[in-house]
This record gives structure tokens, sequence and C-alpha cells, in this order.
């Protein structure tokens, strides 16, 4: 964690962050606009937000995009803020943002004219995380029934094979409530089915897609989740779930539990 906090130390870099938060998968060209530095300066404090898994960079044709991945500071949250009462905290930090008149259009005063740029087809959500433990153990924990119940509260449930459906039935009624595809299936490198609640099923238009991906990363696997196509109504729910998520995943295969306040 020592890189994450190197990393928040910067000023320019916490509003690099704002930036991606208010909209994330940005370019390099979108994330220099109106900062008083060089644009080689802006690569440098990108390198160091990437290095500490704070910014992934993805690319799509000729353009690198920017995304905020939050799972670092989601660790951050669960190993330290979240020992504290959560009310408490809020309230503070909602005097703190009154008192000093806190707006995130501050980083950017030209954004209602230069929106955010926003290209095709690009990821909505991407998330990275490093979880000391095998591929295989990654694998098995996301597509075993009973592990998946005990980090996250439901069980995946599926033959796992292209085609095939998959269901995500919660633990406590046992009633199923998102349902999906298997797209591409590549054990225990890949993993890409689409998504959509019980009601939206039979909707193309609000069915949206998850891509895991697991690779060896020393003696860590790197775990990389893409969400895409989501209805704009799902995207501040499903990115809250799948930071929590991860956080708890991560949780049960270092430590055997999952997160408590998830299950």
């Amino acid at each position: 964690m020592g890189q994450v906090f190197k990393a928040l130390a910067d000023t320019t870099r916490r509003r690099l962050l704002d930036r991606l938060h208010a909209g994330n998968g940005q370019t390099l060209g979108a994330l220099c606009r109106d900062l008083e530095i060089t644009r080689q300066g802006i690569t440098q404090h990108l390198a160091v937000l990437e290095a500490a898994g704070l910014v992934v960079a993805v690319r799509r044709g000729r353009e690198k995009l920017h995304y905020l991945n939050p799972v670092p500071l989601h660790e951050i949250h669960v190993r330290w803020i979240a020992k504290f009462e959560r009310a408490d905290l809020d309230a503070l930090s909602t005097l703190k943002h009154d008192l000093e008149q806190y707006d995130l259009e501050q980083y950017d005063p030209d954004q209602k004219e230069k929106p955010v740029e926003k290209l095709a087809e690009k990821p909505k959500l991407v998330y990275v995380t490093y979880i000391a433990s095998t591929p295989e153990r990654v694998w098995s924990a996301l597509t075993d029934p009973e592990q998946t119940a005990r980090y996250w509260g439901h069980r995946n449930v599926s033959t796992w094979e292209k085609g095939a459906g998959w269901e995500h039935v919660g633990n406590e009624r046992g009633d199923v409530q998102i349902v999906g595809t298997i797209l591409e299936i590549d054990p225990p490198r890949r993993l890409v089915h689409t998504w959509a609640g019980l009601a939206d099923a039979d909707d193309p238009a609000r069915r949206s897609r998850v891509t895991f991906e697991i690779e060896p990363a020393g003696d860590t696997v790197r775990l990389s989740v893409t969400h895409e196509d989501l209805p704009q109504e799902q995207l501040a729910g499903t990115r809250n779930g799948w930071e929590r998520v991860l956080a708890s995943l991560k949780s049960m295969l270092e430590t055997g539990q999952g997160l408590p306040s998830i299950l």
C-alpha cells in the first residue's frame, strides 16, 4: 500500500483521479486540458498512478483510455476507515466540503462547454486487483458456486461452457437475480459472459458484458474485470458492487474469510 499513499500525496495526481471519477475512460489529451503542466508531466503522473494500481490504461484502437481503479482505495477503507463510525465520518466529510465549497468543476472550469471526451464502445468500468494466490484458485473462486457464496453472498451457477446459461442466485432466498450467457471461456485465463437483471433478460439493449482476465504476476495473480455496455442508471450501483466484491474475493483467497459487510 506504500505506492498508493505515495501516489495520493501529490495534488496533481489527486486532481487526475478526481477527473477520472467525474468521467471515466479519458485520453491523455482530455486529462491534460486546463492543467498548468506539460503533457510529459501528466504522463509521468499517470505512470505513478498506474504503478500504484489506481489507474488502468486500456487500448481501444489508436486511443489509450485511462480508468480509475478504486479497488486499492477500497482495501484501505476496509483495513482502516471502516473500523470507525461511518455516520460520524460522513458528517465530518460533508462539513469539510461545505466549508471549502468543494466542487469538482474547479478542476475543469470549462467542463460545461467542453464535456469529457466520449469514445464509442469503450468499457464502462475497469478494475484490477492483485491477489496472493494462483490462477487456478482465482478461477475456481469465480466459477464454483459454494466459493462465490462465501465472498459474494450469491452463488454463480453454470455448466461453464460456451453458450451455456449463467445465473446469480441469492444465498438467503435462493432467488435468481441476474442471468447471462457464457460468451468466452478459457480456464484459468479468461471468462466473458453477458449480464442482465431477470426482468431485462430478453432485452438486448439492457444486457451488459463482464470480462474476467487472470494473469500470473510474480508471486501474485493479476485479476482484471471489465464491465461494459451498462445502462447509465446502473452505473453507480454496479461500480460500488464490484469494489466490495473484489475486496471480499481478495480477502477470502488470502485469509480464508470474505468481508462480512456484503454477505
